[in-house]
């Protein structure tokens, strides 16, 4: 009886210092925020967690999307054992399963067993785990950040439901923080939250309700030590030393945040282009709407005068995926110093424009016969394919040849500029055209008949 009353004793002295976010930590899956798509009638989620299964389950998703919170829900009636991939090894993971094994053979009590950040364990410490998932003596639960395609054995795989949770959205986020108002394991009701304040908390939380939570939470104790009733938002900045950024994502300054980061990369201002990149990230700014940008801009601004561009920029995309934000911040930033620091040529856009508005005027014409697909029965009686000059029977893999329809086989669309990559673009250019169009550059006759056309 004494040593049941020191552990309820100890427990209650543990919960008044934990922080917000664990004490705010849902206890039923009707308390849990921005996972719709797991929370339906009969979904695998709610199976595990109103079933009491012995599935063993991955949950893949952003930090602060409720990962943690999942696990122990699947828990629910079960002994919890967590460990941290970062802190344990192969002797923690061995020495949890065999102690499962004990409690299960004297008592009958199932143990589901946690794991923080699987990802972080190499081959042999995910090996470690199979036995125990294997005979059913644990509930295997692992928490990851990254593709667990790529950073979670395939047996362990296979013999886990993969559950996809998604970041939370600002109504998510709002329902959490004005939850912790209210309730008694937060404030209690015992302070308001100005609008602009929430705004603010909602930006910095970025999808991330642990961050939201403990930034609330940091803003609470300002307000307390200076005798305010109500959160301001200059409190939330004082607390924080984070100031609000003014910045809408649905208003004028996105747009014109937006705008004025591209103009600086077009324009080779490393350090502006720098400065937008942060005002976006630290207003909360999607990141992956500022990786489609760059995606967008390495073709549109950079283009052939340094075809690297495209790669880098797609790479940033892809590592924004991997690894999320906060540290994808670092490949978003690379890749905004290797665009503005890039030769600028916009020569693949006004292309594309100058063919489109061809097209659209009407134009096209029929494709020359000699192009026509010749592979199918009776394409030999319509002549499809007669004269076709197959390009690696000639010097240089280039034949005199006649690609595009009679009205636009005289349009120069791409025009090269003489910037970095593109001058050597242009030159290749210049001797494909004359070899496709059957001139001679060192003709003379031909180079009077090009002038004379003029």
């Amino acid at each position: 009886m004494a040593g049941d009353l020191f552990a309820q004793a100890a427990e209650e002295a543990a919960w008044a210092v934990a922080p917000l976010a664990a004490r705010m930590r849902p206890t039923t899956l009707d308390e849990v925020v921005g996972q719709d798509h797991l929370l339906g009638p009969g979904s695998p989620l709610r199976r595990l967690v109103e079933g009491g299964g012995t599935t063993s389950a991955l949950l893949w998703g952003p930090p602060g999307s409720g990962k943690t919170t999942v696990a122990r829900l699947i828990a629910s009636g079960r002994r919890f054992v967590e460990l941290s991939a970062v802190t344990a090894g192969v002797k923690d993971v061995r020495a949890a399963i065999e102690d499962a094994k004990d409690r299960l053979g004297l008592g009958g009590e199932h143990t589901v067993l946690f794991v923080d950040e699987v990802h972080r364990f190499n081959k042999s410490q995910q090996d470690a785990l199979l036995p125990g998932v294997e005979s059913g003596l644990v509930t295997f639960v692992g928490a990851t950040t990254e593709n667990p395609f790529f950073s979670v054995i395939s047996p362990l795989l296979s013999r886990s439901l993969l559950l996809t949770l998604a970041p939370l959205d600002d109504d998510g986020l709002r329902i959490l923080v004005e939850r912790a108002l209210a309730d008694k394991r937060g404030l209690g009701g015992r302070l308001r939250l100005a609008d602009d304040a929430m705004d603010h908390l909602l930006r910095l939380g970025g999808g991330d309700a642990r961050r939201a939570l403990t930034a609330r939470e940091a803003a609470a104790g300002a307000a307390d030590a200076l005798g305010l009733a109500e959160i301001d938002l200059g409190t939330v900045e004082q607390a924080l030393d984070r100031a609000a950024v003014r910045y809408d994502r649905e208003g004028d300054q996105h747009y014109d945040v937006v705008s004025a980061f591209i103009k600086s990369i077009r324009g080779c201002d490393v350090d502006a282009s720098l400065h937008y990149l942060a005002r976006m990230i630290e207003a909360g700014e999607d990141p992956r709407f500022i990786a489609r940008r760059l995606v967008i801009l390495a073709s549109e601004d950079v283009g052939l005068a340094d075809p690297a561009g495209l790669g880098v920029a797609v790479a940033a995309a892809q590592a924004l995926d991997l690894v999320g934000l906060p540290e994808a911040r670092l490949n978003l930033a690379q890749a905004t110093i290797y665009l503005a620091l890039a030769p600028k040529s916009n020569a693949v856009i006004t292309a594309i424009e100058a063919a489109s508005a061809d097209v659209r005027a009407g134009l096209a014409g029929p494709v020359p016969a000699h192009l026509r697909d010749a592979h199918y029965a009776g394409a030999r009686r319509l002549e499809h394919g007669k004269g076709y000059r197959y390009s690696h029977d000639f010097p240089g893999g280039v034949a005199t040849q006649q690609y595009a329809p009679d009205a636009v086989a005289d349009r120069d669309y791409y025009r090269p500029t003489e910037r970095g990559a593109e001058r050597a673009a242009a030159q290749r250019l210049a001797f494909l055209r004359n070899t496709l169009r059957g001139k001679n550059p060192d003709d003379p006759d031909d180079h009077d008949k090009e002038q004379g056309s003029r």
